[in-house]
This record gives structure tokens, C-alpha cells and sequence, in this order.
């Protein structure tokens, strides 16, 4: 499956106002008066507009999986996670996953590796139009570089993890990152799992 791009602005749609509401290196929230197919007067409407992410889910040649516990500091607390991070050059999508990959896990695509799109999903549709592109990695080995984690990242472990534990720590709800839950649906659905 290949990645895929979301069509904005279909027939209907159309700004007929806009203003900066806030800015960051990260983020952008724009306060947006839009006309759209059913409401052709206009609504009000506030967005956050985010860099796309790649969510990555590294695999060893035993089926087991490669995850991380994170700090993550709106929540005040960490978090098993797969490997994922922002978009930050145009370019590959499967280079930028990669990159993550071995820079939070300390892993990357044995030579034989093959690299699957497991497809996107919108983060939370209502207030954002962030989206994050889910890939398998099959199998991975460890980097000789080991990770090398961004300043800006508190990745507190790295645990390997085979598939019965991952399903019990979805269904315990000890792993319950959205981008992790999404890339596990898409792997029971596409048979991967």
C-alpha cells in the first residue's frame, strides 16, 4: 500500500477568512471562517496545523517488536510508544521513518529488510489537520551506532516485546498512544499481525 496524500479543499470548501491565531516552530493555530458544502453561509472554526509524522513499527526476524518509552510532557508522565517523529525534510517518507527509527531505538532495516506502508491517519480530525504515515520495518537489527536520541527527547527505555505482550498491553492499557494503537489496527487488518 502506498502512502497516500489527503486532498484538501474539494469541491465546496472555501476560506472566507483567516488570521493567525499563534505560531511556533511546531505548531500554527489559525482562527478560519469556512464555507463548506452543507453550510454555505460560513463557520467559524479554529485549526492547529501540525508537520506531518512517521510512526514506524520496527520488527525483528521473530516477529517480536521494538518499542520505547517516552516522556511526553502534557501528559506529566511517560509512555510505551512506537518509534515516530515529525516530518522535518520534504523528501522520502520511508527515509524520514528510518531516520526515527534509529535515532530512538538504536535499530535499523536489516539488509533483506522490507518496508511496508501501513497507510495514515488523521490525529484528531476536529482540531487538526496533523496526519501520521504508518510503516513496518521487517526485520530490523541493531544500528552499530546504538540510538541517538534528540536533544529534545526523554526516551527513558527500549524493550522488545512479542506480539502476545503487545496485544496484552493494549488490552491492560499500558500502551495507549493513538499512533500506536492506529499502527497496530492497520497491522490486524492488513494480516500483518
Amino acid at each position: 500500500m502506498p502512502f497516500h496524500s489527503f486532498t484538501k479543499d474539494e469541491e465546496g470548501w472555501e476560506n472566507l477568512e483567516e488570521r493567525e491565531a499563534y505560531a511556533s516552530p511546531y505548531i500554527q493555530v489559525r482562527e478560519l471562517k469556512v464555507r463548506t458544502p452543507t453550510r454555505p453561509e460560513g463557520v467559524e472554526w479554529t485549526v492547529v496545523h501540525r508537520k506531518a509524522a512517521c510512526v514506524v513499527v520496527p520488527v525483528l526476524a521473530n516477529g517480536d517488536f521494538i518499542i520505547i518509552r517516552q516522556e511526553r510532557v502534557p501528559l506529566r508522565g511517560a509512555m510505551w510508544e512506537f518509534p515516530a517523529g515529525q516530518i522535518e525534510e520534504a523528501g522520502d517518507l520511508f527515509a524520514n521513518g528510518i531516520r526515527e527509527m534509529r535515532e530512538e531505538t538504536g535499530y535499523m532495516p536489516a539488509p533483506e529488510a522490507k518496508i511496508t506502508s501501513l497507510g495514515l491517519f488523521f490525529t484528531s480530525a476536529g482540531m487538526t489537520d496533523e496526519v501520521s504515515h504508518l510503516m513496518h520495518v521487517k526485520p530490523v537489527v541493531p544500528s552499530p551506532d546504538g540510538p541517538q536520541h534528540d536533544a529534545d527527547e526523554a526516551i527513558l527505555e527500549t524493550r522488545i516485546v512479542s506480539p502476545a505482550t503487545l496485544r496484552k498491553m493494549i488490552a491492560d492499557g499500558e500502551l495507549y498512544d493513538a499512533n500506536s494503537l492506529a499502527a497496530f489496527a492497520r497491522m490486524v487488518a492488513m494480516g500483518l499481525l
